[in-house]
């Protein structure tokens, strides 16, 4: 449903904005004309050495064990960081943080992480451990990126808060916003995760929801 009275004519915007708002993802979406789809998505993969993976799930395993998770930046560096900067070295991509992007005065701010290849993966962590509202950050954000990558009809992201993932991703064609209704939990599934992100970098095809 349509929220005209979203935002207001004048006032200023960061993508923070968007997460603190009171407003379901569909509602905030409606704003900019994009809605919003939640289904079983057929993710592309790219497979992945499961003994290589294994190192890493071991190493993850052992940090969680002396490493309280209290805080968003702790999260971030024991959980995702590790997670990303493994699969650029792979994917031979590459990995931007704190990235800067202004659109205009309703979109701007920072992307925690941009992973480019031959796709961009968009990557946030949902504050508080709100995956529904950090997914709708999420959003805003690639509805900004889809303004400046206007060549690019299809851009996938994640939201996690280290030890849960969800994907998504943008057709900026159809104006829909697709998310899917699996989780992901980390270190467990970290062999669907690496996949995952894997394929989305180095898929051939466009994905079909």
């Amino acid at each position: 449903m349509a929220r005209p009275d979203l935002l207001k004519e004048g006032d200023s915007y960061t993508f923070r904005s968007y997460f603190e708002m009171p407003y379901e993802t569909d509602e905030i979406l409606s704003a900019f004309d994009v809605s919003l789809v939640s289904k079983k998505l057929s993710l592309p993969r790219t497979e992945v050495p499961n003994e290589t993976v294994e190192s890493l799930k071991t190493r993850l395993e052992a940090l969680l064990g002396v490493v309280e998770l209290a805080s968003e930046t702790a999260r971030r560096e024991i959980m995702v960081s590790p997670v990303l900067t493994q699969v650029v070295l792979w994917s031979g991509s590459r990995l931007r943080i704190e990235y800067p992007l202004v659109i205009n005065e309703q979109l701007k701010g920072k992307l925690d992480y941009l992973v480019e290849g031959s796709h961009r993966l968009l990557v946030i962590e949902a504050k508080n451990d709100d995956l529904s509202r950090g997914f709708t950050q999420l959003c805003v954000e690639l509805i900004a990126l889809s303004r400046r990558e206007s060549t690019q009809s299809l851009l996938y992201g994640a939201v996690t808060i280290g030890n849960i993932w969800l994907f998504g991703w943008l057709d900026a064609s159809a104006q829909t916003v697709y998310r899917d209704t699996s989780l992901y939990s980390v270190p467990n599934d970290l062999q669907d995760v690496m996949e995952i992100l894997m394929g989305i970098l180095s898929a051939d095809q466009l994905a079909t929801a």
